[in-house]
């Protein structure tokens, strides 16, 4: 078998078509990830809107239970 002599120009040009083909599957790849991080987005404002619902209901329940309170101190006295 005959030896072909490779210049750096060719191979050159075989490192570039090789990450030609890398490039294309990162970008597939980057797209999905485009797609996970609007997802997520969306898992973090309905967290957000829960977070908000929860304190809301917790500082009502602690303002009524302070009044309470209070409400007894005044029978006791």
């Amino acid at each position: 078998m005959k030896k072909k002599d490779i210049t750096i120009d060719d191979l050159a040009i075989m490192v570039g078509k090789g990450f030609e083909s890398v490039d294309k599957r990162f970008n597939s790849i980057d797209k999905r990830f485009d797609g996970i991080d609007k997802r997520f987005d969306k898992v973090d404002k309905r967290l957000d809107k829960i977070e908000k619902l929860i304190l809301a209901d917790h500082k009502e329940r602690i303002e009524k239970l302070e009044m309470e309170v209070k409400e007894l101190k005044a029978l006791l006295v």
